[in-house]
């Protein structure tokens, strides 16, 4: 026996499907549930909105804060709207908002003994507003201390100069100055400060003499440091300079002779006459000298030895203590024979001319064989009397 299947007519089958679509989508509309009250897709209740909570930093009321110190707003569980800081006349200060508008950070220093004021207002995650206010008040000194430095900008030194930054008054907190203190050079090069005069001068000097042609900077960001007692900067300073060619002197008293090197080939040598050696008054200091200054013309005054405003010509400032090279006819005879100076390098009229013509500030001038070395009481500068271990060591970090 035959057995025959009926199949539905072509026309009937989409009114099968379309009600099976819709038993599906009435299915589904039943496990959602209505749509009210916030739910999500599977069925969880949205958090609600939050009111936006605002920290400011210095606290509410805060005193002696330092001009450096943080000062900030956050935001949580919202943004910032607006916000502004000002001080007491009326001036906005600098500040940076974050992308996500969650923060606002200070971006300059603030002045000293004043108070500050927010203002401004933040938005929550459910809409609503809450001010940013407050205020805060900065230090009031017992007293500033400025700084200022031997190197000037776009200057161009020799390879002993030393970096010296000399304060109004001594440092009692060291160790936070040289914090603020930053050496960039280029190439680089290892150096430290140390601290001389008592604490009223830090200087920075590298390892060895710098080499020919480095650039440096430098930045002093002593505004708003506290630097010991109730004293705080006075200033920043920034300042950057060129380290030239390479030239050193090589004079020994017992050879009487000074030799210049220049880039490492010798390109000169003179006969010389130093301090007397039987006065220890007059003898000329051994150790690395660092050309100070130039002067065409410059009177000598020495009145313990009986003269004042003595004229020499192409004189080199070489340490403070009244040591110089300098054109001297009188003693031309004795040069290259006997020492008979009150601690200068007497040269030949011509020699003295050509050293001068070539000599830089900061030009290490190394003298030998006297019986006297230069000391910290010579004055500026002595920083190569000490050894890289000794420099180190008088640094308030290092030491």
């Amino acid at each position: 026996m035959i057995l025959r299947v009926s199949t539905p007519a072509a026309g009937r089958r989409p009114a099968v499907l379309v009600a099976a679509v819709l038993a599906a989508l009435l299915g589904l509309t039943a496990c959602t549930g209505s749509g009210g009250g916030g739910q999500t897709a599977q069925g969880e209740t949205a958090p609600p909105g939050q009111s936006a909570k605002v920290a400011v930093e210095p606290a509410e009321g805060a005193g002696d804060i330092a001009p450096r110190d943080p000062v900030s707003v956050t935001v949580s569980d919202g943004t910032i709207a607006e916000i502004a800081l000002t001080n007491p006349e009326g001036e906005q200060v600098e500040g940076e908002l974050s992308e996500d508008r969650s923060s606002w950070t200070i971006g300059e220093p603030l002045g000293y003994g004043k108070t500050y004021t927010w203002s401004g207002s933040a938005e929550g995650t459910d809409g609503t507003t809450v001010p940013i206010e407050g205020t805060f008040t900065t230090v009031t000194p017992s007293a500033t201390s400025g700084v200022k430095s031997n190197v000037g900008d776009d200057n161009t030194y020799g390879v002993a100069m030393p970096i010296a930054l000399t304060f109004d008054a001594p440092v009692e907190d060291r160790a936070a100055v040289e914090k603020a203190l930053h050496v960039e050079t280029d190439p680089e090069i290892e150096g430290s400060w140390a601290w001389l005069d008592q604490g009223r001068a830090v200087h920075w000097r590298p390892k060895e003499y710098w080499r020919p042609h480095t650039e440096v900077s430098v930045r002093a960001e002593l505004y708003g440091v506290h630097l010991g007692g109730g004293v705080y900067g006075d200033n920043d300073l920034t300042v950057a300079f060129s380290i030239g060619r390479e030239q050193i002197v090589r004079a020994d008293t017992q050879e009487h002779r000074m030799a210049v090197y220049r880039d490492g080939e010798q390109v000169g040598d003179y006969p010389a006459s130093f301090g007397l050696e039987s006065d220890p008054g007059r003898v000329t200091r051994s150790g690395i000298h660092v050309v100070m200054s130039k002067h065409p013309t410059y009177f000598m005054n020495n009145p313990g030895y009986g003269y004042e405003d003595f004229e020499v010509q192409w004189a080199v400032r070489i340490s403070n203590n009244g040591e110089f090279t300098h054109s001297a006819p009188w003693s031309v005879a004795d040069q290259g024979n006997r020492n008979v100076s009150h601690g200068c390098i007497n040269l030949a009229p011509a020699d003295a001319k050509a050293y001068f013509d070539s000599a830089l500030q900061g030009d290490p001038v190394e003298i030998t064989g006297s019986s006297e070395p230069l000391q910290p009481r010579d004055g500026l500068y002595h920083d190569w009397i000490y050894s890289w271990e000794e420099w180190r060591s008088m640094s308030a970090l290092n030491g």
